[in-house]
């Protein structure tokens, strides 16, 4: 797995310039319940890439996903938890119970669990959770020894990753192999890059303070952490290093 952790690394190196806050954090020996805010389809992919070296994880991850050539590949290596589409009744209750027992079992054998509490891309450049549980009913119900970490991922709204170049949730598919094309196009070496930040902070005493009083009060609190420094401004990065630098073009161009 390092080995392709290390040849993933290389290819968002060429277009991210990533910069990580709290990395003593990761570094820790503990279990750690890790909830980042959900800006682009990107993000998972570098948090994935950006965590692994430091600490042992099981991501949940939505079941489509899994059905995406090369990706479920790195999610079954992984050992990512599946969630499929949910549409509501008694048997969506007892799958998530199910599903939460998995976390919970692996929080326990000392492994850290990645959770995105929104579920969905965040739309204007903040993070809301809403009535979101999952995160929620995990805190609720954490060991003891288990560390809950925020982190805040800046830098992505403004990609073609994100909902804000057209204001519609981009089709992973589609825009993993157009990022593809434009890694070649740019002669994997010249990727105009994007500079992303990924900020850890340890808020466990709040957030399972938070957890046992309700899910409202535990889902603004996140919402409270991830949008502490207000709503993100779009920034967009040209697609190919020859596009010319005309103003007022390029920056309304979508970046990756």
């Amino acid at each position: 797995m390092e080995f392709y952790r290390s040849l993933y690394k290389f290819i968002l190196s060429r277009r991210y310039t990533i910069k990580i806050q709290g990395i003593e954090i990761l570094q820790s020996a503990d279990a750690k319940l890790i909830f980042p805010n959900h800006i682009s389809h990107i993000d998972p992919q570098i948090m994935t890439i950006e965590t692994y070296k430091y600490t042992d994880f099981v991501p949940l991850v939505a079941e489509r996903f899994f059905k995406v050539p090369v990706v479920k590949f790195f999610l079954r290596k992984l050992k990512a938890v599946k969630v499929p589409d949910l549409t509501g009744g008694r048997g969506d209750i007892d799958l998530m119970q199910k599903i939460n027992s998995q976390l919970l079992e692996a929080l326990n054998n000392h492994k850290s669990v990645i959770i995105f509490p929104s579920g969905q891309l965040s739309s204007g450049g903040v993070e809301r959770i809403c009535n979101k549980q999952s995160a929620y009913t995990l805190a609720a119900h954490l060991p003891d020894h288990v560390r809950v970490v925020g982190v805040r991922i800046r830098g992505l709204w403004g990609s073609m990753w994100s909902r804000a170049w057209n204001g519609k949730r981009p089709v992973f598919l589609s825009t993993y192999l157009l990022s593809i094309v434009l890694f070649f196009a740019n002669l994997i070496f010249f990727c105009p890059r994007r500079k992303v930040s990924l900020e850890f902070v340890d808020i466990t005493e709040e957030a399972k303070l938070k957890a046992q009083s309700d899910r409202k009060s535990f889902n603004l609190f996140l919402e409270g952490f991830y949008n502490a420094n207000g709503p993100e401004p779009p920034v967009f990065i040209r697609h190919l290093f020859y596009f010319p630098r005309v103003k007022n073009k390029v920056s309304e161009m979508p970046g990756v």
